[in-house]
């Protein structure tokens, strides 16, 4: 219940030097009291360093850093106290123990501390959902995507939109409210255009190639070629571990295997492919039909990644024609088993392509990949302080109706139908950041938070 005092570790779980205990409610500030035998005026924003007292007992749990807030000046907009303790499995489970008997309180559940930040205006949900981004960042770029949302970029490029729909609204709403006024038919005639220009603006932030989702979870690099080109060797020197089996045996490799890098601090996943035959594989006592299977996995998989790495064998003089086919735009050619770059003007069906050298054996060509590699994906995926990327398939749903209910009002034959179709378009913005009817949507959208957040 919202009128609980909640609590939890706010801070990483298991044994550390410092931990975190935040609780929230109305409750909070009279635990402090009790806790730290405080009995002169609490200063809000001001830390005490003092013992906390078991109520019961009189032991001392710990001695802690505590620090107040007062409501509305905190996260969530509620009193708050966080307790800065030694970070002991012991400590800990004594201060929850101890707080989960004072009356009113109980254990805060997954994201209900920023669940009640949003409840009290503090935030809104595309800002609440930046923090769960923060937590889980582990790259540079997930990291400065997160706090740029957190800062409020998508809300206010949002919520202009919904403001400039809902101004275009009252003006056909003085033609449906006045009719025997002198109003001229042109005043809907304006609309028009400024529908027009609205709809451009969220197109473009539309086609962005998904760029904000893709830094969210995962850039999806594919390698690709034929069989025993090299490119399980690729993948594990490329992760600098054993991620693929490797054998000189054409084959090894049957379904996708994935890996998970940092590349120029982009989320990657690398995935190694089953190797490409240049003919169907028959079923021979059901090898075939394994690997038929596994190459039919690896041409799906490189014909949804974003970035192929196509890989040939350098030992050969000749380019498979099958892994030539699925070269395009988003690919980097690699010449494996190689560091003679000379080799590359033997092949003029891929010189419009980025191409690479290399030997993994000797790790010759595998920085110049690298580099050629970190620079596609950089310029793919960057974020923009400008123009801020959308970062949920929710948010994209939401974009797309409200596209939908625009373009709808431009065809609208009466203003009375023109203005419910913008009132819905309105309200599809208003529903990614939390301004209208997302009740449906809290629980979905803070199952995922950690406890103390």
């Amino acid at each position: 219940m919202p009128s609980d005092t909640i609590f939890a570790l706010s801070s990483a779980a298991g044994k550390a030097g410092v931990s975190v205990v935040r609780v929230s409610g109305a409750c909070a500030i009279n635990s402090f009291k009790t806790l730290c035998r405080h009995e002169g005026e609490v200063i809000p924003r001001r830390a005490l360093f003092s013992p906390l007292f078991h109520p019961d007992t009189g032991e001392v749990i710990d001695n802690a850093l505590v620090l107040p807030f007062f409501a509305p000046a905190s996260f969530t907009g509620e009193d708050v106290v966080e307790y800065h303790i030694h970070g002991s499995p012991a400590v800990l489970s004594l201060l929850l123990e101890t707080l989960s008997s004072f009356e009113g309180h109980r254990m805060a559940e997954h994201g209900e501390f920023t669940r009640r930040a949003f409840e009290n205006g503090k935030l809104d949900l595309t800002e609440a959902e930046s923090i769960a981004d923060l937590i889980n960042a582990q790259t540079n770029a997930q990291r400065q995507q997160a706090l740029l949302q957190m800062d409020g970029a998508l809300s206010k490029l949002y919520e202009d939109w919904r403001a400039r729909l809902i101004k275009i609204m009252a003006y056909i709403e003085v033609v449906i409210d006045f009719p025997d006024e002198d109003i001229p038919d042109e005043q809907i005639k304006t609309a028009h255009p400024q529908l027009e220009q609205l709809i451009a603006e969220i197109k473009e932030h539309l086609n962005d190639n998904r760029r904000g989702e893709r830094l969210r979870d995962g850039i999806h690099i594919a390698v690709i070629g034929a069989a025993n080109a090299g490119k399980s060797s690729l993948v594990n020197a490329l992760s600098k571990r054993d991620v693929a089996i490797v054998s000189p045996m054409a084959g090894t490799t049957r379904d996708v295997i994935e890996a998970h890098l940092d590349i120029a601090g982009f989320p990657v996943i690398l995935a190694d492919t089953a190797g490409l035959r240049p003919d169907d594989i028959t079923d021979d006592g059901g090898h075939g039909t394994i690997e038929a299977q596994g190459i039919r996995r690896a041409i799906e998989r490189a014909k949804n990644a974003d970035i192929r790495l196509i890989v040939f064998d350098g030992t050969l003089r000749q380019l498979d024609a099958r892994a030539l086919s699925l070269m395009n735009e988003n690919s980097i050619a690699v010449l494996t088993k190689t560091d003679d770059a000379a080799f590359q003007k033997n092949f003029k069906q891929i010189e419009k392509f980025p191409f690479v050298c290399l030997s993994t054996k000797t790790g010759e060509g595998l920085d110049t990949l690298l580099s050629v590699l970190s620079a596609m994906v950089r310029d793919k995926f960057s974020a923009s302080r400008e123009t801020p990327s959308l970062t949920r398939a929710r948010h994209r749903d939401a974009l797309e109706e409200t596209l939908g209910n625009i373009k709808k009002s431009l065809d609208a034959p009466l203003p009375e139908l023109m203005a419910e179709d913008i009132r819905m378009a309105a309200r599809s913005l208003g529903r990614i950041t939390g301004r209208v009817d997302v009740e449906d949507l809290l629980d979905v959208i803070f199952k995922d938070f950690c406890i103390g957040k």
